[in-house]
């Protein structure tokens, strides 16, 4: 970003997402200082810049949340879309480097570029860079592709780093031999946490959302949408709480057997859970 001219003597900056000075006069003219000067604290362009980086920060954000929709919903993203928002680099650092899918199911590679023209860049499992125009794609859940192991293999070799988690999510598959009547998994249930509020903010630090006595995030899966829950206990509820049973339940809120959850709402589930109760309080002397 350009320096711009602040009060006498100062230029400014976002440098890193962060207001950064450097000295126009002197022997230090023209070298970025350590610290903001106090002379430029109050500054109405240092305001602007850090609301400016907030912007950005939140932008990125939203970015981020919104790729990782698109994958976990494993919905068709039109590639003229792709290519739009590409030059914007939030945008791009969220999505460089994701697997997707695009007219063969078989075909996967990790996206590269972009072009004005709506054609994509990516590099396929065999390493060669190639070029797609498909109509859509689609960004694969982990749990999906039949040979992550290879992928995450492949991957490790050149080096991928994923702004948004996907080849390297955490997953579950659904057991066999589930009672037909099932509706509830209890794995992660009856950990114990000092207060409900205290649940409650590890699942919306979590990215969660928290409604009523519930942690819960949606899955669309094979068209489907499904809601995973996990109980957290009555909302005003200030004592000692324990996490509950994990269930799904489709668009019109009535629950669904565990023989018809889908393989995403499965594994996204299970990972909420987990992650749920990994905050546990442990006793000393008590499992980890």
């Amino acid at each position: 970003m350009a320096w711009l001219a602040a009060g006498e003597g100062y230029e400014i900056a976002l440098v890193e997402g962060r207001v950064a000075a450097r000295s126009t006069t002197g022997r230090t003219a023209g070298r970025q200082l350590k610290t903001l000067p106090k002379a430029l604290k109050d500054h109405p362009e240092v305001d602007r810049l850090r609301r400016l980086a907030e912007w950005l920060d939140r932008h990125e954000a939203a970015c981020a949340a919104q790729v990782d929709s698109w994958m976990v919903s494993s919905l068709p993203v039109p590639t003229e879309l792709l290519a739009r928002v590409w030059p914007d680099e939030a945008w791009q650092s969220a999505l460089r480097d994701v697997a997707v899918v695009g007219d063969d199911p078989d075909e996967v590679g990790f996206l590269r570029d972009a072009t004005a023209s709506g054609e994509l860049k990516v590099v396929n499992l065999d390493g060669e860079t190639v070029r797609l125009s498909p109509r859509t794609v689609t960004l694969p859940h982990p749990v999906l592709l039949p040979d992550l192991d290879d992928v995450r293999d492949f991957a490790a070799e050149l080096g991928i780093v994923q702004r948004v988690e996907q080849i390297h999510r955490a997953t579950w598959h659904k057991p066999t031999g589930i009672a037909a009547t099932a509706t509830e998994v209890r794995d992660y249930a009856g950990g114990s946490f000092p207060t409900r509020f205290s649940l409650a903010a590890r699942a919306t630090g979590l990215g969660y959302r928290v409604s009523g006595g519930y942690a819960t995030c949606k899955v669309r899966d094979s068209g489907t949408g499904t809601e995973a829950a996990v109980w957290i206990g009555e909302p005003y509820y200030d004592d000692e709480t324990t996490t509950g049973a994990l269930s799904w339940h489709d668009e019109d809120g009535r629950a669904v057997r565990l023989a018809e959850v889908g393989p995403v709402a499965w594994s996204e589930g299970m990972r909420m859970a987990a992650a749920l109760y990994a905050g546990r309080k442990i006793e000393e002397g008590g499992d980890a």
